[in-house]
């Protein structure tokens, strides 16, 4: 039966004819040298070309990564070898090699070593720590050298394959060869060792259509793989899987079993001819190098073969060989922290006789099924003794300890807990996969069907696209996942028994009522397992999640691609396995998902009675859930951490509670929030006491304008001052009418010409000695631009209304200390922008127009409500027109000015 190896194609770059490829051991790179004299190196995640190195106009045969060294290395049809560095793209080294072409560079695993082979039939060592010394030459064959490898079990020796119809195998610093390998009818074009297991293997490929098997320590041909319609040229041992890859000019890739040497699969991507293959220890992705481009597949899955038992122990394949560990021998004096890897005693239990793709204890523990190569093995687990075995593309287990097997898509056979067939099925469909649990499923690409053990009858039909099944131990909760989502179902066992018991038909669909969805969740689904009610899974993006009841929590973002294996109910940790066979744990508490589950299923009762025994570094965990189920007042009484209690609080509007947390803290981006909500709530003088706290000067600002409190503006314009806040200071202070020390602030700040221009607008009697100091001030810079400046003391006609604005800033002055309440604002809010001094202007002419009873001019006006005022008190109600209480005054020169500079923002 055929491995059943699942084949993915990841990268298809076309190009010009690639001769060589190779992987990056770190970085997701595949480098291809092209026959055109370019080497590109393309980044198989991203599908994009990070580098590209135009090396020559002729072929490069070979490039390889010397990843401790940053450095790429090629070899070329001009005799020369170049060294980049393929991070600044900088040539290291160039210097002619050969007399003849390079067909292929080789790096040393450990040592400063680059072995190159030529047409020119020699061999030779480049030491790059000696300047690229060639420290030896290797002679002995009488063709081309085509290819060089060394040897990974023992990296003194080398094999090289040549033309000449030979391979050689030859140690570092003997000059001739220590043997040679001679069975091929036609040249050798490529040779590559056995790397996993014991086997003192190599491989070669030749021109006469076939690959050869050797045992290098008997010198002797094992086996012949024949099947190609044209020459083989390029070979390699998988260093992960049991299979040998073989590609050749007929533009096919084979790939042959490693121990049967059967044929598994035949692949051809249309790309014309095979040269080069390129793979990576611990990887299970294959580069192929074409004519037309650069393919990458990834065979096999990367999950590691294991299974662990609901005592802790885990038993794994690697390989053909099983190892078991026991988590219970991490004793208590060892503290694990979460995601460290345990220090687990290895221990060898056996060999199996088929390679294993997927290993299974069943629900007591008792026994392991390995399904692999089409057949499966039941073993003890304990002693690893052969109990059963038979034909199956995959094998199940029920939770009762039945098991059934796939033999192919249309038979299934069941058997009972003593290893005897039961039943035999042929479904209507093609089934793909099954599923065991509680009822065996089998599905389509387009459908799963459930079936009961007992009797086989059909239980329900559900229209979805199965990657896998997850059962939860009590049989009630059952996880569909797809490929971008996964569903949670509850299954109604007495529903469907009574229906079945009651005679009841079953149809195409099953009974109708069998499954009911809770639970759509749009996240892939790793690997999972129930642990009661909680559904754990790891999803695409490696984070480590579990679901109650619809909401997802993520318990941990892994830091690499993990499998889970179990949980211990009695240590409240889950336990993943990466695929070096690592094993870590994380804390996951039963209480806490009980709880959980309790909240979900609306028992408060219950679930505040399990509240005390959850630890409280977990509330913290249970608030937000709470939260995210509505529950703020339940979530604020179990919260702990003050920054999240203050954040419900707020939330609640309990901001009583929310001025505790804050007192407590003393953090004053906290006050600001709360003073912002209690204004916001019409709290005002809790909102004062906050933004005192908080120091927060703009909110003060805000506040005490909007009231008319002129004792709160002065305070704050103490408070701005002291804090160098100048633009607030000013604010406070012309809305106090403390124009003089407005003035001051200016001049204290260096802004003199906007203290000059706020003089000419609402303080005209202090022009003069602003301009004073402001001419002392620009002559130290320009004494020309200095002189220019007018004082109005010399040249009052200069300015404009000049007299007239003095005689208002007279007559307003009285008034600038009296704040009238904010309340009454509307009374002057329709005046805010009429001027005092053409108001000033228009008084004088009705003076000279309306002659009083003795012919003087009538010294009063009328305002808007029909009383007499005088012409003073009218132009002090001009000054009195305040949007927010405080004195707005209109400039003298007849326009209204505020205190900014001359890029329009206020001075500080």
């Amino acid at each position: 039966m055929p491995l059943r190896l699942e084949i993915k194609r990841k990268l298809a770059q076309r190009s010009e004819r690639v001769k060589s490829v190779d992987l990056h051991p770190t970085e997701p790179w595949i480098m291809s040298s092209l026959y055109s004299g370019s080497v590109c190196i393309w980044n198989y995640q991203t599908q994009t070309m990070v580098k590209s190195f135009e090396v020559t106009e002729l072929p490069v045969r070979s490039a390889k990564f010397i990843a401790r060294k940053q450095w790429v290395v090629a070899g070329a049809d001009d005799m020369f070898i170049r060294v980049y560095n393929y991070n600044t793209m900088d040539k290291v080294k160039v210097f002619e090699a050969h007399t003849d072409y390079i067909r292929c560079v080789a790096v040393h695993p450990t040592l400063p070593y680059v072995l190159s082979s030529s047409d020119d039939m020699l061999i030779k060592l480049w030491d790059w720590d000696k300047g690229w010394m060639c420290t030896q030459i290797f002679e002995g064959h009488s063709h081309y050298v085509m290819q060089i490898t060394f040897n990974p079990k023992d990296t003194n020796t080398f094999a090289s394959a040549s033309l000449d119809r030979t391979v050689k195998i030859w140690s570092l610093g003997s000059p001739d060869p220590n043997f040679t390998l001679d069975g091929h009818s036609k040249g050798v074009n490529c040779v590559d060792y056995f790397t996993g297991g014991d086997r003192p293997y190599l491989i070669t490929g030749s021109d006469d259509q076939t690959a050869k098997v050797w045992d290098y320590q008997t010198k002797s041909c094992v086996q012949t793989l024949e099947g190609h319609a044209h020459n083989v040229s390029a070979v390699c041992f998988h260093p992960e899987l049991p299979i040998i890859i073989t590609g050749s000019e007929d533009g096919t890739v084979r790939l042959w079993h490693s121990t049967t040497y059967r044929l598994e699969n035949t692949l051809n991507y249309g790309l014309e001819r095979v040269w080069a293959l390129g793979y990576m220890k611990g990887s299970r992705r294959v580069v192929i190098g074409y004519d037309e481009g650069t393919i990458m597949i990834k065979i096999g899955r990367e999950e590691p073969v294991a299974s662990m038992d609901s005592s802790g122990k885990i038993i794994w394949a690697k390989h053909n060989e099983i190892q078991t560990v026991n988590i219970k021998t991490v004793g208590a004096d060892n503290e694990i922290t979460d995601g460290e890897r345990l220090p687990l005693a290895v221990k060898e239990l056996g060999s199996c006789d088929l390679y294993p793709q997927s290993l299974r204890h069943n629900p007591n523990g008792r026994f392991v099924v390995v399904c692999g190569d089409g057949e499966y093995i039941i073993y003890t687990a304990l002693a690893w003794r052969n109990r059963s075995f038979g034909s199956a593309l995959e094998f199940v287990w029920s939770t009762d300890g039945e098991y059934a097997v796939r033999e192919s898509t249309s038979k299934i056979k069941i058997y009972s807990k003593n290893f005897q067939e039961r039943k035999s099925i042929r479904p209507t469909f093609s089934a793909e996969h099954i599923y065991g649990g509680v009822l065996l499923a089998m599905c389509t690409n387009d459908f799963i069907c459930f079936y009961d053990w007992a009797e086989c009858r059909l239980i329900r039909r559900i229209d979805v696209n199965v990657k896998n099944l997850y059962w939860a131990d009590s049989g009630d909760l059952v996880t569909i996942a797809s490929d971008t989502s996964f569903y949670i179902l509850k299954y109604n066992r007495d529903v469907v028994s009574s229906h079945l018991d009651g005679g009841g038909s079953v149809g195409e669909e099953g009974v109708e009522d069998a499954f009911e969805l809770l639970h759509e969740i749009n996240e892939r689904v790793r690997t999972g397992l129930w642990v009661g009610d909680c559904f754990i899974y790891n999803n695409s993006s490696w984070r480590l999640n579990y679901c109650v009841g619809g909401e997802v929590t993520t318990m941990f973002h892994l830091d690499r691609p993990m499998y889970l294996l179990g949980y211990l109910a009695n240590q409240s940790r889950v336990y993943l396995i990466d695929k070096e066979f690592n094993v870590v744990g994380y804390t996951l508490l039963l209480s806490l998902i009980e709880y959980k589950t309790l909240v979900m299923r609306g028992d408060f009762e219950r679930a505040n009675a399990i509240l005390p025994i959850i630890p409280k570094e977990q509330h913290n965990s249970v608030a937000h859930f709470l939260e995210s189920r509505g529950m703020l007042e339940e979530a604020l009484e179990i919260a702990t951490d003050p920054n999240y209690r203050f954040d419900l609080a707020v939330q609640l509007g309990s901001l009583e509670v929310a001025k505790e947390i804050a007192t407590e803290a003393r953090s004053e981006s906290k006050w600001k929030q709360l003073g912002e909500l209690a204004m916001s709530t019409g709290k005002l003088q809790m909102a004062e006491e906050c933004l005192l706290e908080a120091t927060d000067l703009s909110g003060l600002l805000l506040l005490y304008s909007s009231l008319g409190n002129a004792e709160g503006v002065t305070k704050l314009a103490s408070m701005a001052k002291e804090q160098g806040k100048n633009n607030v200071a000013f604010l406070c202070l012309f809305m106090l009418g403390k124009l003089e020390e407005c003035l001051q602030l200016l001049v204290d700040s260096n802004r003199i010409p906007e203290a000059a221009l706020m003089a000419r607008s609402y303080l005209p009697s202090k022009v003069s000695e602003i301009v004073s100091i402001w001419k002392k001030d620009l002559q130290k810079v320009n004494s020309k631009a200095a002189e220019s400046l007018a004082d109005p003391a010399e040249y009052p006609n200069l300015f404009e209304d000049w007299q007239i604005a003095l005689n208002v800033e007279a007559s307003v002055a009285p008034k600038r200390g009296i704040y009238p309440p904010a309340e009454e604002y509307m009374a002057y809010a329709e005046r805010s922008t009429e001027s005092l001094v053409e108001a000033f202007k228009s008084m004088n002419v009705q003076e000279e127009e309306l002659p009083s009873e003795n012919g003087d001019v009538a010294p009063e006006v009328i305002d808007d409500d029909g009383v007499e005022k005088s012409q003073e008190d009218a132009i002090e109600v001009e000054a009195d027109d305040s949007t927010d209480g405080s004195v707005l005054v209109n400039g003298n020169d007849g326009e209204e000015h505020w205190g900014m500079n001359n890029e329009g923002t206020s001075t500080e």
